[in-house]
């Protein structure tokens, strides 16, 4: 027997200015899909309940709003993970990971717990900085439902 894991569980996700000087008006919308295999291949379908070992893809969407200098500031986009969820990767690689909360930051393959390489087991917190002066782009990570 599955255990269901509800959607409404999906942690929040916090936007931060960097610099504060520079704040931009930043919407985000996220979107969680389930990836499944069919014959022509792998592909995306909406989330509703999430069994253990089903792969998900959070894609989260943000736009910038407002005009003049502050409307192409650079952000941070973080995420904590419930802890339902267990890290996989990002599409684009340039994540940043926590270990503890939020304390601390580094690259997965950086940081150290117990005296070991972290895992992705360990993720407890992810985070992208934007600086693209783009007005709008994509951030895509997957999971593993635990």
């Amino acid at each position: 027997m599955f255990k269901h894991i509800s959607i409404a569980a999906a942690a929040a996700t916090a936007i931060t200015a960097m610099p504060a000087s520079a704040a931009p008006r930043i919407a985000l919308a996220s979107d969680i899909f389930v990836e499944q295999a069919r014959d022509s291949g792998r592909v995306l379908q909406p989330a509703r309940l999430l069994r253990p070992g089903d792969r998900v893809v959070t894609i989260m969407t943000w736009k910038r709003s407002g005009a003049g200098p502050d409307a192409t500031g650079g952000f941070t986009v973080t995420n904590p993970l419930p802890r339902t969820l267990q890290f996989q990767g990002s599409a684009d690689g340039a994540e940043e990971v926590s270990i503890d909360g939020g304390k601390s930051w580094g690259r997965l393959g950086q940081l150290r717990t117990a005296g070991h390489a972290a895992t992705p087991e360990d993720v407890t917190h992810v985070r992208w900085r934007i600086v693209t002066p783009e007005p709008e782009g994509r951030i895509a990570y997957s999971a593993i439902v635990r």
